[in-house]
């Protein structure tokens, strides 16, 4: 279903949230299931209820940290990386306990995506290497060596997977032969080398790349032909701004350094909505796949929802 114009300009905050002892690092909303999960810097796993905009349970990994997390298609499991090592964890949200360990990477890992389609999963790290897991097995099913700080994405069918890597290099492969090479490669090339984030839109169709210096791109997924660039204001402390596609594609949205909030339309590039009272820089933004929501987190969660008094 597409979302109107007047009703994305009208979002505002539903819900806020101040129980973090630090900053959200990361979020994820279950592809199923009205919830969400947040990873903080105070070791924290938080998951939250989206349909009701209440907090279900709060777990701790003190001794390892969390940073990336991102649900498995259970409704009460999760895999995150550390953020005080190198190994990823697969994590029961039942009764906080470790399911598997997957150690391999010797550098922090950066970069951390479910397959939608089955129990695959991938991570990028500082280590120049990319990583293919299986939640049913502790052994790496796949290692792709790549140059500079890589970032790994799925298409939502789960066929193809994408790497980007130093240089403005986006390859692809095919989750079924991955190990004969990469069946495309894009040359984005430009400021680009430093991509901190990558997603799919909903229908295959398009790519939205996040950089280290505060630049958003939308590709086509076919070619790899620039279609927008967008602008943000760089974080004071260097933080990386993520940016995600609405459900049906129809806009990009993404935090910027000075605080502001940014949606853009996909199709003209033209800025739709933008909102400056946020608290703190909202680094952290993701649409939920099920409802007509998105949530935005710094030192504060808020689930965003239309005004159905201004509609």
């Amino acid at each position: 279903m597409e979302i109107a114009e007047d009703v994305v300009k009208n979002m505002s905050v539903g819900a806020v949230f101040k129980d973090c002892g630090g900053k959200i690092s990361s979020l994820d909303f279950h592809r199923t299931e009205d919830l969400m999960v947040t990873a903080a810097e105070d070791a924290s796993i938080r998951l939250y209820d989206t349909a009701s905009a209440t907090p279900m349970k709060t777990l701790y990994s003190a001794r390892y940290g969390v940073d990336h997390i991102c649900f498995t298609h259970h409704t009460n499991a999760v895999i995150f990386s550390s953020s005080n090592g190198k190994s990823l964890r697969y994590l029961s949200l039942y009764d906080n306990r470790f399911l598997r360990y997957f150690r391999g990477h010797t550098q922090r890992v950066v970069s951390l995506c479910m397959s939608p389609k089955n129990d695959s999963f991938m991570s990028g790290s500082l280590d120049h290497t990319v990583r293919l897991w299986d939640l049913r097995s502790n052994v790496c099913q796949g290692l792709l060596r790549v140059r500079g700080r890589p970032s790994v994405a799925y298409d939502q069918q789960g066929l193809v997977f994408a790497v980007a890597m130093e240089g403005g290099a986006i390859k692809l492969f095919d989750v079924r032969s991955f190990d004969k090479g990469p069946f495309d490669t894009f040359l984005v090339g430009g400021d680009t080398a430093e991509v901190a984030g990558m997603k799919f839109s909903n229908d295959g169709k398009m790519m939205l790349l996040s950089t280290t210096n505060s630049r958003v791109y939308l590709l086509d997924a076919y070619s790899g032909k620039k279609m927008h660039g967008f602008t943000l204001k760089p974080s004071r402390n260097g933080e990386t701004l993520e940016a995600s596609f609405s459900p049906d594609g129809r806009y990009v949205i993404s935090g910027s350094g000075d605080g502001s909030l940014r949606i853009w339309s996909s199709l003209s590039g033209a800025e739709v909505a933008c909102w400056t009272n946020n608290a703190g820089i909202p680094a952290v933004v993701k649409w939920a796949p099920r409802r007509l929501m998105f949530a935005t987190a710094s030192y504060v969660l808020a689930f965003w929802i239309p005004d159905v008094s201004k509609l």
